[in-house]
């Protein structure tokens, strides 16, 4: 194990706990000096989504801020009893971009919150709160098509090939070394990446 590497990573990471009312929120900034301004805007939001799903005083909120030299962007992860809350975003701003991954959680609540609204004996379902603070959901959040496909069996590079031909975003196929469906992908930050099922 290389123990300078560790050094230098924990050197240039500065990592702050705090505490809601509820849940625990660890902050960590990777190329970035988190302080008390960052500290408190992103405890209060967070804090908000509160009002909407069932957090307990168990759950840790994982936040990663990273510097860039264009642009600062923000990770939360949220792992709870009943589902993960993940989201990420970047903006120039580092306030903007803790504001639109908030919002981009709510969303993620509400979209869940709807297509869970006709299974209430769902113990998923009890753990949204005040859901109408929300707002009414949105049409565009529908099932509007289903698809069956019969996965071919490709290698990785051909099934990368054909999704960039389609120009898609993602691409389900048979692994032809491991004979299990797999599921190759476009990441937001560049290059792809893979989930293999067992």
């Amino acid at each position: 194990m290389n123990y300078h590497l560790i050094i230098e990573i924990l050197q240039n990471m500065k990592c702050i706990e705090t505490e809601s009312d509820l849940m625990k929120i660890n902050i960590v900034g990777k190329n970035y000096a988190v302080n008390q301004a960052l500290e408190e805007r992103v405890t209060k939001k967070l804090k908000g989504l509160e009002r909407y799903f069932l957090i307990s005083e168990n759950d840790v909120a994982n936040v990663l801020l990273t510097s860039y030299p264009t642009k600062e962007k923000i990770e939360v992860t949220i792992p709870t009893k009943f589902a993960i809350l993940r989201a990420e975003t970047s903006d120039a701003d580092v306030f903007n971009a803790i504001d639109k991954v908030v919002d981009k959680l709510k969303d993620q609540i509400r979209r869940q919150k709807t297509r869970l609204a006709n299974k209430k004996g769902n113990p998923l379902y009890e753990a949204f709160l005040d859901y109408d603070l929300l707002g009414e959901p949105d049409p565009a959040d529908e099932i509007v098509k289903t698809k069956s496909i019969v996965p071919e069996k490709l290698p990785l590079d051909e099934a990368i090939a054909k999704m960039d031909l389609l120009g898609h975003s993602f691409f389900i196929y048979t692994d032809d070394e491991t004979d299990k469906i797999a599921v190759v992908y476009v990441r937001n930050n560049g290059g792809y990446g893979l989930i293999e099922t067992e």
